[in-house]
């Protein structure tokens, strides 16, 4: 079989590289940047992502440098405890749950892939322009580089995708959902257990969401916490990864948030970096397969950032991508294979995540109290509903326990 052209050097085009590679399968990676940089700050990866990244090895290299999250817990904007639950191994799951650095991970995959597929399979500097179709085969062609040929095309390429575009040339700008958000990371000393996974508060007025992304203290016993503050803006700015921005854009709402596990507004104003992104989706496609090129991860599935879970699914996606292209010697066949497999759930996870993520516990205490404070959270809502809440994210996400152990490893 001829190589494999992933265009895209992300977390999923790396992934996808890394379970070819596992099987046999010759693929070169191309990406657009000049390096490979980390674009945002934390990243949460759930039971069933770290499973694929166990199977390639990587458990060991991505404990050392992350934290393994051990609960989720949630607040209204008054600081009263609404629900808690374990995350990972401490919920039973055989897989972990990581929250880790972007940067972080991205030098793990980049290690692994130069030590395992080859440094000169990966291709720095080339930005896909178009393919074509041709002689059983793709070409790639790119920004002033010689064209690539191959077996096949997978779009690795995000939100921006090039190929995404040219397989549907009217589809437009993607969603806003109506919520703008700022993230950053902050040197703090350990919230609640360290480990713990934190949202508080809701879109009216503003969300926040916290955890941190390395293990190890500094000095002085901090850590590194990486935090998202969300809150309803009727107007937004062009989505851009990069676009800094100010803590007193928006802290405005966060002033009276001071509890006596966090000081809201010092925590804030002590971040090292703000950035200003907006929700944004597309709409799930009919089809991502056309002959013998496809899409993965978010040029595929692009979903607002509500589940923790927008870089597990480009993962599980390679992992199936890589198994299908495996059992299935017509190249057309198991992209499409592949796409049966996966268009679907990840299609419902999409819309999930615009309607019922887990953040939706939040929204249902908003609501029922008037976002006021309440004397028992059993007098709002009950512990089977907030549990229900959870596990119907689960389901839907394919994370649940039931779902991962019959799963193919």
């Amino acid at each position: 079989m001829k190589d494999i052209l992933i265009v895209g050097g992300g977390i999923g085009g790396l992934v996808l590289a890394l379970e070819l590679h596992q099987r046999g399968i010759g693929c070169r990676v191309f990406e657009s940047a000049p390096e490979i940089k980390a674009v945002g700050v934390g990243v949460n990866l759930l039971p069933h992502a770290t499973k694929v990244l166990a199977g390639l090895g990587l458990e060991p290299a991505l404990a050392r440098a992350a934290v393994e999250t051990r609960e989720a817990v949630f607040f209204n904007r008054f600081g009263q405890l609404i629900y808690r639950e374990p995350l990972g191994r401490r919920a039973g799951y055989e897989w972990p749950q990581f929250s880790i650095h972007r940067a972080d991970l991205q030098a793990a995959l980049v290690q692994e892939f130069k030590g395992k597929v080859g440094a000169d399979r990966l291709h720095l500097g080339f930005h896909c322009v178009s393919f074509e179709e041709k002689d059983e085969g793709v070409e790639a062609r790119f920004d002033g580089r010689p064209p690539a040929r191959g077996a096949a095309l997978v779009g690795c390429d995000g939100i921006h995708s090039v190929v995404r575009r040219q397989l549907y040339p009217a589809e437009g700008e993607p969603r806003y959902s109506g919520v703008n958000m700022w993230r950053g990371v902050t040197w703090w000393k350990p919230v609640l257990t360290g480990a713990s996974m934190v949202r508080v508060g809701w879109f009216n007025r503003g969300k926040l969401v916290q955890y941190p992304i390395r293990r190890e203290l500094d000095a002085k016993g901090l850590q590194l916490v990486n935090w998202v503050w969300e809150v309803e803006t009727p107007t937004h700015q062009r989505w851009d990864w990069n676009r800094r921005a100010s803590v007193e854009d928006f802290i405005a709402n966060a002033e009276d948030w001071r509890f006596d596990w966090l000081d809201t507004p010092a925590f804030l104003r002590a971040s090292e970096v703000v950035l200003e992104y907006p929700m944004v989706d597309k709409d799930p496609l009919p089809a991502w397969t056309f002959g013998r090129v496809t899409l993965l991860g978010d040029a595929a599935h692009p979903m607002v950032p509500r589940g923790s879970n927008g870089a597990g699914q480009a993962i599980v996606d390679a992992h199936v991508l890589a198994q299908c292209l495996s059992e299935e010697s017509d190249i057309p066949e198991a992209l499409k294979a592949y796409e049966s497999a996966r268009l679907g759930p990840t299609s419902s996870v999409v819309l999930e995540n615009r309607r019922n993520p887990p953040d939706a516990i939040l929204r249902e205490v908003y609501e029922r109290t008037g976002d006021r404070p309440f004397d028992r959270i059993e007098s709002v809502i009950s512990l089977d509903e907030l549990k229900a809440l959870s596990e119907r994210y689960k389901r839907v996400a394919g994370y649940d326990k039931s779902t991962l152990q019959e799963a193919r490893p």
